[in-house]
Order: structure tokens, then sequence, then C-alpha cells
């Protein structure tokens, strides 16, 4: 790797990293409609689902829009730029998941990063089938089987497209990109299991604050 490709991978680690940890689930309402929807769900989830529960579609969709941009831009530029095969390729991919899983610009609380990660997967279609695979083991989890609650789903979820990704990337010979699959999923599935533990905290209160 010459200078300049490190110098150039660094600024795209560093600036997916820093646009992960920019909220528009919680800005944009905040700013539009004034309600802060972390306030209002009991798993304080800066995502674009508590935004369309709360804010109705169309702003639903325009977080959802760029939460996965958030994911998508950095690794589009990166397949413009860098060779795939590299593993600083994975760190890219990794960046402004970790960035938003963080949320180091909203006090240390982040979300879960589905939207996030699915930006990522819709800008390397180009190269790898990885974005449809998730997106068909979430319908067939989801509408199909129905896997409740949504929690439990999406960490059921991100562990078959860990293996989907291990076992193609075994296949494929993308190595790098098979990394920063696997390290997304991880991500995903701490996320949701810190959520999951949230959830079920809020829910002990309540019944001892109602007794009271």
């Amino acid at each position: 790797m010459t200078g300049n490709e490190a110098l150039l991978t660094f600024a795209l680690i560093a600036g997916g990293f820093l646009l992960g940890g920019v909220m528009f689930s919680r800005a944009l309402p905040k700013l539009l409609t004034g309600k802060d929807v972390c306030a209002l769900r009991a798993d304080k989830n800066p995502g674009a689902a508590n935004v369309f529960v709360h804010c109705g579609v169309p702003m639903g969709l325009l977080c959802l829009v760029l939460d996965m941009a958030k994911g998508g831009v950095p690794v589009a530029l990166a397949l413009r730029t860098l060779d795939p095969a590299r593993f600083g390729f994975a760190a890219v991919m990794t960046a402004p998941v970790l960035g938003h899983a963080l949320g180091l610009l909203n006090g240390g609380h982040g979300g879960k990063c589905i939207a996030v990660i699915f930006g990522v997967l819709i800008a390397l279609l180009g190269i790898t089938p990885l974005g449809f695979v998730l997106a068909g083991i979430y319908i067939f989890l989801a509408g199909i089987v129905r896997v409740r609650p949504n929690g439990r789903c999406s960490i059921f979820t991100f562990s078959l497209f860990a293996l989907c990704a291990l076992g193609m990337g075994i296949f494929s010979g993308r190595h790098a990109v098979t990394l920063g699959a696997l390290i997304l999923s991880a991500v995903s599935i701490v996320k949701h299991v810190k959520s999951a533990a949230a959830l079920r905290a809020a829910e002990d209160v309540q019944p001892k604050t109602q007794d009271a």
C-alpha cells in the first residue's frame, strides 16, 4: 500500500466513523417536530424505527435513507478508490457502523445499526450479493416464521447472516469483505442483546414503581 492509499484509507475510516456518529434519526425529529424519539421509547434507540412510530412515515423514510447513506457513501467511495481485497477495506465497511453503535456524538447512546448495515451492503452489491442474503433472512424470519420479539428476530438474523457470509467468503475468496461482514454482524448482535437487557430492566422497574 502506498502512502497515498494509506492516507485515503485512514480518511475514509475516520470520515465514516464520524458520519456514523451523527444521529439523524434523533436530531431531525427534534429539529423539525420537537419530538425526542429516544425519550419516547423504552429502548432509547435513536433509530428510524422509532421515528416511524412517533413521527410518521415521511419523517421515518427521510431518517431511514440518511441512516443508510451513512453506511453506503463511505463504502461506495472506497470501492472507487481502494482495493476491496485489502483488509483496510474491512475497516472502511465497519467504521460507520461502529460510529453509529457507539454514538459518541449522542452522549455515547448509539443505535442498533440495522439501517447503516444495509447501507453498507447496498453499496457492496456490485461485488457481492450479501445485501440480498441479509434481506432474505430478515424476510424469512420476520415475515414467514414470525420470530418475536423484533430484537430476538434481529439477533437470529445476524447470526445466520454471519454464517452465510463466512461460507460465501470461503468460496469467493473475498476475505476482507467477509471479515467486514462478520464484524458488522457482531456489532449488531451486541447492540440488540444490550437493548433487550435494557427493555427487561425497564419492565422490571415499572411494576415496582406502580406498586409504590
